[in-house]
């Protein structure tokens, strides 16, 4: 039977759905080969917080399997903040700066081979035309070869002022940040790394990989990170999985019901595409804006802000839909906690926009002076918006939604659901690790 449906073509009252129409299973050959010395050295980089300004907030922070390697948070709070996911809370005062103004992405799959392009705006990507082959934002320019584009990303929060490097007067690494000092001996990325050096069992592991006699470069970091979160976070193991790969009765009829509409009448797809959903391009869907934007003071033109292309404004990455079950909340914002909301807000953009319940975002409270909401009250940006969204209406009724939903369950690994080594007991560093208990 198994074998007549992906020959043939498959059939309900959704439509039709061509063998052709389905991605073909992933392969060992999808990912990189990795070092299990670097797995596990980069497993303790992940978690430790020595790689912060102010040694108070790690990669996990906002990346924790526990939250689907993200904070459960719309927006997250970096630096300045004490705790995990909802639990989290300013310790500083310095609101609204704190907030990050792009959701947290979720890690899963992004060590495989065919993820070029990092971050919600596509602002580190592998390009023939730039220094050492990846493409990285201005005035952070790689000082030497990287592994990957993920490799180079790792090496970049670390450099925010708010997510985990600290601000100006706080320690000397945001110092140097700001008077934009990266490179070089002296430079930001010099510093972290000499933290990390400092620590003899971080040298000691390092010492396997690099040599003894090599120094330590921020890239070494970069590249750990990448090793671990390839592994760690691998997740190609989902009933989808393996249905494609043969097994006929890893489907029940409403998940199968589902994956035709997605691969059919939904055009999920369109976008959605290849062996982890995604077409790794960059789209507009009309999501409602909130929290301190990128530019303009609350506007965030997305890929526009890279490009400088009229055309790209208020498109982002189209994300994988591995453990999208998981990952919540959705969008560039995270505008959506509920993923059927977000499957809903798909299926008619301009209605999800104009009628968008603010309840939806996850937000932690600041206060009341962190203006939030202006880009919804500002009836031009919301305009714009909806103008730039390119996803045409799609007409389901509520059993096909139902039936939509249950596919993309069905996407979902258990393996990977709390990464394959899990956390650690401790760090090198000895600094307090992050708890991974979230009442939320």
């Amino acid at each position: 039977m198994r074998h007549f449906l992906m020959t043939i073509f498959l059939t309900s009252t959704a439509g039709t759905v061509f063998a052709s129409d389905l991605p073909n299973p992933v392969l060992p050959s999808d990912f990189p080969a990795l070092n299990a010395e670097t797995v596990a050295l980069g497993r303790q980089l992940f978690y430790d917080p020595v790689l912060s300004g102010n040694d108070n907030i790690a990669c996990a922070t906002c990346h924790h399997p526990a939250l689907g390697t993200g904070d459960a948070m719309s927006l997250s709070i970096g630096e300045g903040g004490l705790g995990l996911g909802r639990m989290r809370e300013v310790v500083n005062g310095n609101a609204p700066k704190a907030r990050i103004p792009r959701n947290a992405p979720a890690l899963f799959n992004l060590g495989a081979r065919e993820f070029s392009t990092m971050f919600h705006d596509g602002r580190v990507q592998l390009s023939r035309d730039a220094m050492y082959g990846i493409a990285m934002p201005e005035g952070r320019t790689l000082e030497r070869p990287l592994a990957s584009a993920l490799a180079a990303q790792n090496i970049l929060p670390i450099l925010s002022h708010d997510e985990m490097a600290g601000h100006p007067g706080e320690n000397p690494i945001a110092d140097a940040i700001e008077a934009d000092e990266i490179h070089g001996p002296n430079g930001a990325w010099q510093q972290i790394t000499n933290k990390v050096e400092a620590i003899e069992e971080y040298r000691m592991a390092f010492d396997w990989i690099i040599g003894k006699d090599t120094p330590l470069h921020i890239t070494d970091i970069g590249n750990a990170l990448s090793q671990f979160i390839t592994y760690e976070f691998r997740a190609t193991d989902s009933p989808f999985d393996q249905y494609l790969s043969g097994k006929e009765d890893a489907l029940n009829p409403e998940q199968m019901a589902g994956m035709e509409l997605f691969y059919g009448e939904a055009n999920c797809a369109s976008c959605h595409s290849g062996k982890f959903q995604t077409d790794h391009g960059f789209h507009a869907i009309g999501l409602p804006q909130f929290g301190p934007g990128k530019d303009d003071a609350y506007a965030d033109a997305g890929r526009g802000l890279i490009t400088g292309k009229d055309d790209d404004k208020y498109r982002f990455r189209t994300p994988s839909l591995r453990n999208v079950t998981l990952s919540g909340p959705y969008g560039h914002n995270g505008a959506y906690s509920d993923l059927e909301a977000m499957v809903r807000h798909h299926l008619d953009p301009f209605e999800g926009l104009g009628n968008y319940d603010r309840r939806q975002a996850a937000l932690h409270a600041l206060g009341e002076d962190t203006h939030d909401w202006d880009p919804m009250e500002d009836l031009a940006e919301v305009l714009r918006i909806a103008m730039a969204a390119e996803i045409a209406p799609v007409d389901l009724n509520e059993t096909e939604i139902s039936q939509l939903m249950s596919f993309l369950r069905a996407l979902e690994d258990p393996v990977s659901r709390n990464g394959r080594l899990g956390v650690p007991d401790r760090v090198p560093s000895d600094l307090p690790l992050d708890p991974i208990a979230d009442p939320s």
